[in-house]
């Protein structure tokens, strides 16, 4: 698989996003909106496993996927059963899942469409997937909103799609300037989740600011 875009940046970016402020609303809502269970639970992009083991003590069984050796080392030091692979090629069987859940996804990844069909499979009819990641309208490389700080500067460009890695939106300490982002206008956004066949059963914005820059999702396959 080669070299992944997060390996050497795995303790800075648990110490910066996986825990601590940061990672308040997004493990609030992801374990609000998944509920308690018993079943298996994938969560794809589970980097440096903080949430994996958090959500694990819901009564999940879960297998955290994540393509970067590195986040993946400090995912098993958390005592996550982790496997490394591809997220738009999972090794799993169909329908082996009960739950899905995925945090800041579809910023990372090349093919989201790709990513959603794949967890389309492997997981069983009604399943519940919850997804977190970048408010489309308010990240990307048409808004400068650095640490989700203040009122959002917008310029041209919220239209386009595909990676970026300069822009007004990029802080040169931030995490785009180290690995990229992926940009999704919002209607492209939400359309590739039902394309994949999901259902929206809920939709929220964090209200940490002035302005959201984060979505979460709750979907049923």
């Amino acid at each position: 698989m080669g070299r992944a875009r997060y390996d050497g940046l795995a303790e800075w970016f648990d110490r910066e996003f996986a825990t601590g402020a940061r990672a308040v609303w997004p493990l609030e809502a992801l374990t609000r909106l998944l509920g308690e269970g018993e079943g298996r639970l994938l969560d794809v992009g589970c980097g440096t496993g903080s949430f994996s083991a958090a959500l694990a003590e819901l009564g999940w069984r879960i297998t955290g996927l994540d393509i970067s050796e590195d986040q993946l080392r400090l995912a098993r030091e958390r005592g996550v059963d982790v496997v490394r692979g591809d997220a738009a090629d999972l090794p799993f069987d169909d329908r082996s899942f009960d739950a899905a859940v995925s945090t800041w996804t579809h910023t990372d990844v090349d093919d989201v469409g790709a990513v959603l069909a794949e967890l389309a499979r492997v997981l069983r009819p009604d399943a519940t997937f919850v997804y977190i990641g970048a408010h489309p309208c308010f990240v990307g490389p048409h808004s400068r909103f650095i640490g989700a700080q203040g009122v959002p500067e917008l310029h041209p460009g919220y239209r386009s799609t595909g990676r970026y890695f300069q822009g007004p939106a990029i802080s040169a300490e931030g995490l785009r300037a180290k690995v990229g982002a992926t940009h999704l206008p919002l209607s492209s956004f939400l359309q590739a989740f039902l394309d994949a066949g999901f259902s929206l059963e809920r939709i929220e914005e964090d209200a940490q600011g002035e302005y959201p820059h984060l979505l979460a999702l709750r979907l049923r396959r």
